[in-house]
């Protein structure tokens, strides 16, 4: 069975993005080693554009082959006037106001995500990458199977909280964690079963 990964960025505070929800930055920490790390080990999770910038274009998906995303990560994007923001994977958008797509190739999801998720999860396949946002995240937080929190050195204060989900515990065990020399920490957690 396919697994759900929500592959995410996130200051020491617990904060995915500002108020807003916009979070460029952390492209100020995109350098040395933790570059290569996201260019070697995590080239699925890159948009199209990146793939493109850093030469990686073509490259094969190991890893991942679909997406998923909130509306709010997806109006990034479109803000930017680009309809398929991870063209190398198979995506979809969860929104109740989108009414249709504006590429063919994304299909919305407006009835029951957590049901989509699961039809998703029994398909073959590479695994799931959940993108963002927190209300997504939130939603999803029973079927997501693993967490790679990408932990930048700021602090935010306050903003896009990593789940937007009311008050439960989920159990998840530390698998690896890794520190880069820009202060970056990557820590890779499974669900506890």
């Amino acid at each position: 069975m396919r697994k759900l990964s929500y592959f995410i960025a996130a200051s020491i505070d617990g904060f995915i993005g500002a108020p807003d929800g916009h979070a460029e930055f952390f492209n100020a920490f995109v350098t040395g080693d933790f570059l290569e790390y996201l260019r070697t080990d995590c080239v699925d999770t890159l948009p199209t554009a990146a793939r493109q910038a850093l030469g990686l274009e073509g490259t094969p998906n190991t890893r991942f082959d679909t997406v998923i995303m909130g509306r709010a990560s997806y109006d990034i994007a479109l803000d930017t006037k680009i309809t398929r923001p991870y063209a190398h994977l198979r995506e979809y958008v969860a929104s109740r106001s989108i009414k249709e797509s504006p590429d063919p190739d994304v299909e919305i999801v407006s009835g029951d995500v957590v049901a989509k998720i699961r039809e998703l999860k029994a398909e073959d396949g590479l695994d799931i990458y959940l993108c963002g946002g927190a209300d997504l995240a939130g939603q999803l937080l029973g079927e997501v199977d693993e967490l790679i929190i990408k932990s930048y050195p700021v602090i935010l204060g306050s903003g896009m909280p990593m789940f937007g989900a009311e008050f439960a515990i989920a159990q998840f065990a530390l698998d690896s964690s890794r520190t880069f020399d820009n202060g970056v920490v990557v820590r890779r957690y499974r669900r506890k079963q």
